[in-house]
């Protein structure tokens, strides 16, 4: 019904002088729209009517098209003079009439003229049948296709323009439309066998779409798998299925901090949502970190020609196409010797190990590592631990500015009462009164706790947003900048200032708070330079001078003489930073981490480890892997 609307809304005033014509012409157009494409052929004269009919449905079906619209005459531009849709000579005319396809690519839609000759055969005017009214150009025995030419993916590189991704063993599995008995028979099997990261499946209407619509005598891929998956899948398919695996050698697999960079993978039902249009399936496309993220800035946009061509497919005639946009290269900070050492630093932790690199006089992300045992998690980003004592940094900075120094005299109980709540050393060991720079240095708990009634809410909570905590950092790549509860009573904040009460950071988060006391200044993270991150672009926030300056003694004196004396070096410069370990809940269960976080030079850093151990020797290692002293590459 609303197609005849449409239709006899836009007869121009040039129809209404065919009456006896026009009937026929608009009875064809909404068949044929609508898909009855018997009713169309009857209508029909000067070929069989079943032919006719396979012919008008193979439109949609060589297009994979996704609408299709028909309109009696044509658009009038403003101001122009209306054009005939149909002209009479005798008992023969002519209809123009419209046509829009959706190919349901990024574009516009595919719009076209159409015309038909019509003759009057015992008073009842037919449609002389003829594949060129199906477009203009297409000939006896030719059919339309679809070529897809999609360019090669631009690589992803390091600070060295280093490719990040590295050559494996690849099985392309594909076929060859024209040589299929029964495409929707054997896509179906291929969709019943095959099962990918545990139960994506594909999208099976689609992929028969694509099939019908490519040209029959080319090989179109329809999934990439890491050898020998595809393999295994074809071992799976019915003899004589016409599945095809060509086993290549191509860069899909990441080379260096996997959970960031991400990975390559066929284009299933589910990720397709999540990219969009033009990807179809049978691409590969990225499935997850920058690799999904900068999807469209890596793989550019296909080229989409819409042909017509012989039976062979060496004969063709292009009738439409859109450019695609071409890919374009990511640049990240990583430096492939932080990566490295992180990377070594983290493997033989029998526990999920994560950790952060940085150069803090820049925000340049230096390293970004996972172990195994993280289950693939970026971690390192998006991890959310309790933070422990080393949330004591921000809160002695705070102390700092209201009147302490490093050199104030402090108690450190083994345990002390505030605000009603009960708090302990670790290892419930007391050290009496010294100095506020040795009972840091030497994690008293309770030292904090009893001091944070020195401050109000408002300043530990403004001291937490200088350091960046919670904070909008303006990553392109997710990562999880932090949680500090306001405290309610002044037992709630001393437990935020131990870095408890519901205070959760990431590696990535703590390292930016070393890198603030090492320089003086917080600055935001960034990992892209092309396309380039916007947190790049943010201004720094500097930290007072005085009280940084002590705290770089409180913190320094934790490695020289405390408890992160394990990640000292013994030769390429002093290393500050503080070793802590907080208990927590998670699903009912719980648990523990132990983290380091601190600086050496223009290099800061944070590490955490899912379990008790020694975060503060994973730092020591790490820097003795080869990381220089001073940044070389500080001035790029």
């Amino acid at each position: 019904m609303a197609g005849c609307g449409l239709l006899v809304a836009s007869v121009t005033s040039g129809c209404f002088a065919e009456p006896s014509a026009m009937p026929t012409v608009r009875d064809f157009l909404i068949a044929w729209e609508v898909g009855n494409y018997k009713a169309a052929a009857r209508k029909t004269i000067g070929a069989d009517r079943k032919a006719v009919a396979e012919q008008l449905g193979q439109l949609r079906r060589q297009l994979d098209a996704a609408s299709l619209r028909l309109g009696l005459g044509l658009p009038t531009q403003p101001g122009g003079t209306p054009a005939k849709a149909i002209t009479k000579n005798g008992d023969n005319a002519v209809a123009r009439f419209a046509v829009k396809i959706d190919l349901g690519e990024n574009g516009q839609p595919w719009t076209y003229e159409g015309r038909m000759r019509l003759r009057r055969v015992d008073g009842d005017w037919k449609v002389v049948w003829d594949p060129s009214i199906i477009h203009p150009r297409l000939r006896q025995g030719m059919r339309l296709a679809v070529l897809t030419e999609v360019s090669a993916r631009a690589p992803i590189y390091d600070s060295d323009d280093r490719r990040m991704l590295r050559n494996v063993r690849t099985d392309i599995v594909g076929v060859y439309p024209g040589q299929l008995r029964d495409p929707e028979k054997t896509l179906e099997q291929l969709t019943k066998v095959t099962k990918i990261d545990g139960g994506r499946k594909l999208d099976t209407e689609r992929l028969v779409g694509r099939v019908n619509s490519a040209p029959p005598e080319r090989f179109l891929p329809l999934l990439t798998l890491r050898h020998p998956q595809g393999v295994a899948i074809a071992q799976r398919m019915p003899q004589n299925s016409g599945l095809r695996v060509q086993t290549i050698w191509a860069p899909i697999q990441s080379s260096a901090a996997p959970e960031l960079v991400g990975e390559l993978g066929p284009a299933t039902a589910d990720r397709l949502q999540q990219v969009g249009a033009p990807y179809q399936p049978g691409d590969t496309i990225g499935v997850s970190g920058i690799q999904l993220l900068l999807q469209r800035w890596l793989a550019g946009t296909p080229t989409v020609r819409v042909v017509a061509q012989d039976p062979s497919g060496r004969n063709v005639q292009e009738l439409r196409s859109w450019v695609g946009q071409e890919p374009q290269p990511v640049r990240t900070t990583l430096d492939s010797r932080y990566q490295n050492s992180a990377d070594q630093t983290l493997a033989r932790v029998p526990a999920a190990a994560s950790m952060v690199a940085l150069r803090p006089s820049t925000g340049e992300v230096l390293a970004v590592a996972n172990n195994k045992l993280a289950g693939g998690r970026n971690l390192a980003m998006e991890g959310q631990y309790p933070p422990g004592l080393t949330f004591s940094i921000v809160s002695a900075e705070a102390l700092l500015q209201r009147g302490l120094t490093k050199n104030t005299q402090t108690e450190c109980p083994a345990t002390a009462t505030v605000g009603g709540q009960t708090f302990s050393n670790p290892g419930g060991r007391a050290r009496g009164k010294k100095s506020l720079q040795l009972n840091f240095a030497y994690s008293c708990a309770t030292t904090i706790a009893q001091l944070s009634t020195r401050l109000d809410t408002a300043t530990l909570m403004a001291e937490a947003k200088r350091f960046g905590l919670g904070q909008d950092w303006g990553l392109t790549v997710p990562a999880f900048t932090g949680t500090v509860p306001t405290p309610r009573n002044d037992a709630e904040k001393a437990a935020v200032a131990i870095g408890q009460g519901g205070v959760r950071v990431s590696p990535l988060a703590m390292a930016l708070v070393a890198g603030a006391v090492e320089t003086g200044s917080w600055r935001p993270p960034y990992l892209l330079r092309s396309p380039q991150d916007p947190s790049s672009r943010y201004p720094a926030q500097a930290l007072p001078s005085v009280a940084t300056s002590d705290l770089k003694d409180l913190v320094r004196r934790s490695v020289f003489q405390g408890t992160a004396r394990d990640a000292e070096v013994s030769s390429g410069g002093k290393v500050s930073g503080v070793y802590a370990t907080a208990t927590y809940t998670e699903n009912g269960k719980e648990k523990v981490v132990s983290w380091f976080v601190g600086s050496r030079a223009d290099t800061a850093l944070a590490i955490a480890v899912e379990g008790h151990y020694n975060a503060a020797q994973l730092a020591s290692t790490f820097f003795r892997g080869g990381i220089p002293a001073t940044s070389a590459g500080a001035a790029r």
